[in-house]
C-alpha cells in the first residue's frame, strides 16, 4: 500500500478474500479491512467462511486456525456482522473478482445470480443450517435440480474451493499444485480435469477475472483474462498488488506472512 501511495480520498482496493487464518494476525487485518470499509471491495473466501461457521457454532476451530483473537475480541459481533455481508462476485469496471473461480459450465453473470443464493442465505434466517452443511465435496457438479444447503454448498465450492474441474464442471477438490493428483480423480471418478480457467469452452473465457485461492500457481495463469493474485505471502512467495487502470504489478517479499520489502 505504501508502495503505490494508496490514497483513501480516490482510492479503492479490492480484495479476492482470505482476509484471515492465512497469516499470524488474523485479527489486526480483519480490523484494517473494517476500519478501510468505505474503500474496500472484498469477496468471501473459504477460510473466511470458515471463521463464520465457527463463530456461529457450526463448526469446531481446526489445529491451524490463526482465529481465536477474533473469537475472542470485544468488538467480535461487529467484525462478523461486517464479513457476513460481503459478497462471493464482485464486478465492476469489466471485471470480476471471485475467490476461486467460476466453473466452464457459467456465466460471469450465471455465477453472480447463484452467488446471491448464497449471500442471502448467510444473512437470512438460513444462516446456521447453511454453515452446518457447508462443508462437504458431494455433489461434485452443478445441476439445476440442486436445491436447499445441497446446492449453496455446490455454489460455494465452485466459488471458493475450486482449483481443478473436469470440462463438464466436474470438482477435484483433492489437488492443489500445479498439476492434478492421479489418485484424486481415480477416488472422485473423474477422467480428466484441467485448471478452471484454462478449459477451452468456458463461458467466462473472454471476461477478465480476478482471484485469490491458488498459492502454488504464484500468479502464473497463461492466459491474461484470468488474473491470479495469490501469490503465496503465507508460504514465503510475494504478496501482490494489480493495478486495474494499468495492468501494473506491485509485490513485495514475504517471510512468515509478513512483507520485508
Amino acid at each position: 500500500m505504501r508502495q503505490v501511495k494508496f490514497n483513501p480520498d480516490k482510492d479503492v482496493l479490492w480484495s479476492a478474500g482470505d482476509i484471515v487464518n492465512r497469516g499470524p494476525k488474523s485479527l489486526k487485518t480483519l480490523r484494517w479491512f473494517h476500519e478501510r470499509r468505505d474503500n474496500i471491495k472484498m469477496v468471501l473466501g473459504n477460510h473466511d467462511l470458515h471463521l463464520l461457521a465457527v463463530a456461529a457454532g457450526a463448526r469446531r476451530p481446526s489445529r491451524s486456525d490463526t482465529l481465536r483473537k477474533i473469537l475472542a475480541a470485544k468488538d467480535r459481533q461487529t467484525l462478523i456482522d461486517w464479513l457476513l455481508r460481503q459478497p462471493l462476485v464482485y464486478q465492476e469496471h469489466d471485471h470480476t473478482l471471485v475467490h476461486a473461480g467460476i466453473p466452464p459450465q457459467w456465466s460471469v453473470g450465471e455465477a453472480a445470480g447463484f452467488a446471491r443464493e448464497v449471500e442471502a442465505a448467510l444473512t437470512g434466517p438460513q444462516c446456521l443450517d447453511f454453515l452446518h452443511d457447508m462443508y462437504g465435496n458431494e455433489p461434485i457438479v452443478w445441476s439445476d435440480d440442486l436445491t436447499g444447503t445441497t446446492r449453496l454448498r455446490v455454489i460455494t465450492n465452485y466459488l471458493t474451493r475450486m482449483r481443478y474441474c473436469s470440462k463438464k464442471g466436474k470438482l477435484d477438490l483433492v489437488s492443489k499444485g500445479t498439476k492434478p493428483d492421479s489418485q484424486a480423480l481415480k477416488s472422485a471418478g473423474i477422467n480428466k480435469v484441467s485448471a478452471w480457467f484454462s478449459q477451452p469452452k468456458r463461458k467466462s473465457a473472454h471476461d477478465k477475472i480476478l482471484f485469490g485461492h491458488w498459492a502454488s500457481l504464484e500468479g502464473r495463469t497463461d492466459t491474461p483474462n484470468a488474473i491470479g493474485l495469490d501469490t503465496g505471502c503465507v508460504w514465503g512467495g510475494h504478496l501482490s498488488l494489480y493495478a486495474l487502470e494499468t495492468g501494473e504489478w506491485v509485490r513485495c517479499r514475504c517471510k512468515n506472512g509478513r512483507c520485508k520489502d
